[in-house]
């Protein structure tokens, strides 16, 4: 297996519109830390897969689609946004809608060039998967009380010497630690969590960060702060335990009950005995149509009502009312103020197998529970990307659609979507070791 790594710098000029906050009080006005979009490449020499993740709030079709178009060399390429909230505008509405202009190009391009990069830079190369529980970072933000432990997941790639080349972080967690006032454009804890690992692993030693399933997990009962010494602090905490999973000092199983990982790896075993082929690159997709949210109700009563509460959670002086209370109030208007929904809505799901590590695409903001369903049918660790080549919305699992929290609130897809996507996925991951032979 050969692996390459690129990474493209993408300006945003001051007075950008930007993403993620409905009250965001202006346009850009400078820049925190840059942007990116950064790819990998993985080639068995017959087949090239590519996944490139770029600094903004969503990806919607038709982006991915120019992508795709962008970038032939790539036989296949998943574009996924790393959901920061402190990027430009691109058309992150529930059930999609067209990428804006200069950034449906820029960001096109900005993915060719990346790929190209890593196309040029690949090299021999094996690699590990390694997984474990991230504590204290990110949490279920609709319940305060509830223990902040996500699970985190390093895919490490050596060269031939056994040196680290470069590590892919999936980290399920949105990215929200700046706040809605703010108008520095930053790649917000994405950026924070790279910046900490490329310091600790030193020169010469690639990061990439994507967003895993975090469609109901955030920074939002965890953090101290909405400012840069939080990203900083938040950064540390992420590429320490990341360390601790890439050096472990004891094989057995951790303290938490999660056993790291080494033992499914990037390098491509030769042909068996029963003579089937080498495991090298591989790659399924399939579009779902999922039903909407049902209509039918009083939108204006219920923000009304949510206004009451709000209302009233501020008389009270809990702080935590008072967002959870916003937080509500926010769903619902962006539900009454979404254009009239068609009856249907159309996702596409990716699978891919690069030697023996499995990956799976989810569209949107999927609940970090669609992971556990997709981990739960399969043998081996599969590493779960949220936010990959569309964005239908929020994905929320089938039972939380009884709790009238915001990201309830906003979706578009009918209770039950989120679980045909799972299935979907795990469907995919089969049908690929069912051409391998396993």
């Amino acid at each position: 297996m050969r692996v390459g790594h690129g990474t493209v710098m993408l300006p945003v000029p001051a007075g950008t519109p930007m993403g993620g906050y409905l009250d965001r009080p202006g346009p850009s006005t400078g820049v925190l830390d840059p942007l990116e979009v950064t790819a990998i490449t993985w080639y068995d020499g017959r087949r090239r897969f590519a996944l490139a993740v770029a600094d903004v709030i969503c990806v919607n079709e038709d982006l991915a689609a120019r992508a795709r178009a962008a970038v032939p060399e790539a036989g296949e390429l998943w574009l996924a946004a790393t959901h920061t909230h402190a990027g430009p505008e691109t058309g992150c509405v529930p059930g999609g809608a067209p990428t804006p202009q200069p950034w449906r190009d820029l960001i096109a391009e900005a993915t060719r060039a990346a790929v190209l990069r890593a196309v040029a830079t690949e090299r021999p190369a094996s690699g590990q998967v390694r997984q474990g529980e991230l504590r204290e970072v990110g949490g279920d933000r609709s319940r305060p009380s509830g223990t902040p432990v996500v699970p985190l997941d390093v895919l490490v790639v050596r060269d031939p010497a056994g040196r680290t080349s470069g590590v892919l972080v999936v980290l399920p967690v949105h990215p929200t630690v700046l706040p809605a006032a703010g108008r520095l454009i930053s790649a917000d804890l994405v950026g924070a969590v790279r910046a900490a690992l490329r310091a600790r692993l030193g020169p010469g030693v690639w990061v990439v960060v994507a967003t895993g399933a975090a469609g109901d997990i955030s920074t939002r009962h965890t953090r101290r702060g909405t400012d840069r010494a939080e990203l900083d602090r938040l950064g540390a905490v992420v590429a320490e335990r990341c360390l601790e999973l890439l050096n472990p000092t004891d094989p057995s199983p951790e303290p938490d009950g999660v056993t790291t990982r080494p033992d499914h790896s990037l390098e491509s075993p030769g042909r068996t005995d029963q003579g089937r082929e080498p495991e090298g690159v591989s790659w399924a997709g399939r579009r779902v149509r999922l039903g909407r949210v049902d209509g039918n109700g009083d939108p204006a009563a219920l923000v009304a009502a949510l206004r009451a509460a709000h209302a009233e959670a501020l008389a009270s002086g809990d702080p935590v009312a008072v967002r959870m209370a916003r937080s509500r109030l926010d769903g619902a208007r962006v539900l009454t103020g979404s254009a009239p929904a068609r009856p249907t809505l159309d996702a596409a799901v990716g699978a891919a197998r690069l030697g023996g590590v499995a990956l799976a695409a989810l569209p949107g903001e999927p609940f970090l529970g669609v992971r556990d369903l997709i981990r739960a049918s399969r043998p081996e660790p599969v590493l779960v990307l949220g936010y990959v080549n569309g964005y239908p919305g929020y994905l929320p699992t089938a039972d939380a659609y009884a709790r009238a929290e915001y990201e309830v609130l906003a979706a578009q897809a009918a209770p039950g979507s989120a679980e045909r996507l799972a299935r979907t996925a795990a469907d995919l991951l089969h049908e690929l070791d069912e051409r391998r032979g396993r």
